[in-house]
């Protein structure tokens, strides 16, 4: 169904090879997994397997060595398979959080720390969110306080996928207090931590969520949780900027997922349209059934191209291109934002197109509609996304 025209054959590669596994995951598999919201550690075993985990990580310590480009055609095919949002978070944040520990760790942290997420053996997660501030990152107040040759950290999480099954987390902390700082973007520090459950001050509390329910979603709380000092990543206080290299690729990957996510119910809802038949005719022939899925299909051929024109841009910034880091962070937003719109768009749609079927469990269009939140949702709003691109792209003044 999606128009493959101008990708690159590394990118068709990964697509050809990622389908195949994901065959091996029906929709009834992902349906249990959502229903007895088991996590798929199958799904992840078989990409790890085959060198997908660390698609976007080094050759030299034992990733493919290709880009946010290809990560993100990795990942929508999983979507796109029936595996939806919850199949590509298995993966997920072990693409796009480990970005910064790639351009910013030391050889030997990256040499301890990456070639055990890249075989599977470990899982990561990513900690940012905290209830108090949302989306003013610059506002967290999880504290780290070194003490001799540890850190020692206190605070909350939420929203953090993964984290019941992950060994490693990606977590930004204050260790400057907000007053003390020159710049508001100063006094965050990244750390790659161990998730040591059985450990005195970590404490991890599971969120029933609305959909994606095959991975798990948490609050974290930290109480002088003990971690190494050699876990900082980059230079203390320089957090923030570190992790920006993480969340636009993060914007990237995510919009692959919706598109494909939409791409699958589409898949769904044309078939049916097709095949049903009422008063004699193919509901699919009335144009009040196929002009709302030509339009859905329309959609997300444009959220494609505003995707992969994203990842681009990504993968050659910081290699002597023109591309700025602003050129970088309007593209990864704008995609973002018309992905999210467009899979949600098609995902109503599947369910519109198939009547009271749509609603029921077994056609599994409902799961698509609950999980086609997430890209709405996360990791930042549409109505952020509108702000910074007004004020970036736009030159208008900054709105809140």
């Amino acid at each position: 169904m999606m128009d493959l025209t101008n990708f690159s054959e590394m990118q068709l590669q990964v697509k050809d090879s990622v389908s195949k596994i994901c065959a091996q995951f029906s929709d009834e598999y992902w349906a249990l997994r959502d229903e007895d919201e088991r996590y798929p550690h199958e799904l992840h075993a078989a990409l790890a397997k085959e060198g997908f985990i660390g698609i976007a990580l080094p050759e030299e310590l034992g990733g493919a060595g290709l880009g946010i480009s290809e990560a993100t055609m990795m990942l929508q095919t999983v979507s796109q398979s029936g595996a939806g949002i919850a199949g590509a978070q298995t993966i997920h944040a072990n693409v796009y959080a480990t970005q910064p520990v790639v351009k910013f760790a030391t050889k030997e942290q990256r040499s301890r720390m990456l070639p055990r997420l890249i075989s599977g053996d470990w899982k990561a997660c990513f900690g940012v969110t905290e209830p108090s501030t949302g989306l003013d990152t610059l506002k967290l107040r999880t504290r780290a306080v070194r003490d001799g040759d540890i850190y020692k950290i206190s605070g909350q999480k939420i929203w953090i996928s993964s984290a019941q099954v992950a060994s490693k987390c990606i977590l930004l902390a204050r260790t400057t207090p907000l007053e003390e700082v020159k710049k508001p973007s100063e006094g965050l520090s990244l750390f790659f931590i161990d998730m040591g459950r059985d450990l005195p001050g970590l404490d991890l509390r599971k969120i029933r969520k609305m959909g994606g329910r095959a991975v798990d979603a948490n609050e974290i709380f930290f109480d002088d949780y003990q971690v190494p000092a050699d876990r900082l990543i980059g230079e203390e206080g320089q957090g923030f900027k570190i992790v920006l290299h993480g969340m636009n690729a993060e914007r990237c990957l995510l919009a692959g997922e919706a598109v494909g996510l939409g791409y699958a119910a589409l898949d769904k809802a044309t078939k049916y349209a097709r095949d049903r038949v009422v008063f004699g005719r193919p509901i699919g022939q009335n144009q009040g059934i196929q002009h709302p899925l030509a339009l859905a299909y329309m959609n997300l051929e444009a959220a494609k191209l505003a995707t992969y024109h994203a990842a681009r841009l990504y993968d050659a910034s910081g290699k002597g291109s023109e591309v700025t880091t602003q050129n970088v962070g309007i593209a990864c937003n704008s995609a973002k934002f018309l992905a999210a719109e467009a899979g949600y768009a098609a995902c109503e749609r599947a369910v519109l197109t198939l009547g009271g079927l749509g609603y029921a469990a077994e056609y599994h269009v409902e799961r698509y509609l609950r999980e086609c939140f997430v890209p709405r949702i996360a990791p930042v709003s549409k109505e952020m996304i509108m702000n910074y691109i007004g004020e970036k792209a736009l030159g208008l003044p900054k709105s809140y």
